[in-house]
């Protein structure tokens, strides 16, 4: 959780908002089909329903009051992924400070799967 307080009183933002940010930011993404998290039982990765999205997000919290946010996703085929990370990147990082003032240190994205699209 990270404090913010002022001459007017205090404010304590917990991960869960964090997580929810960031993950609605991601993947409203153009390419990003959502968030993932791998099964322990089959060890596969699994598209995660919008309930579930903080699944695929990790919210770490420094010292300094900065945070660094981990995102596993999954894209569509044929895009070009070193884009489509920046996009995320941006965007969760403006969306993130934008709304809670919070320094975004650090956004790490791991594109855990693609999911392949019939072509006709």
């Amino acid at each position: 959780m990270i404090h913010h307080s002022n001459e007017n009183g205090s404010v304590i933002v917990s991960a869960g908002v964090y997580t929810d940010i960031a993950g609605t930011a991601a993947i409203n993404c153009m390419s990003v089909k959502g968030m993932v998290a791998r099964s322990v039982s089959d060890g596969l990765y699994h598209l995660l329903r919008r309930e579930s999205m903080g699944k695929g997000v990790k919210v770490e919290f420094h010292k300094d009051g900065a945070i660094s946010i981990d995102l596993h996703i999954m894209v569509g085929d044929g895009v070009n992924l070193s884009a489509v990370g920046k996009s995320i990147i941006d965007e969760v990082r403006y969306m993130v400070s934008n709304t809670t003032g919070t320094e975004v240190r650090g956004v790490n994205v791991y594109i855990d799967a693609i999911k392949l699209e019939k072509h006709k």
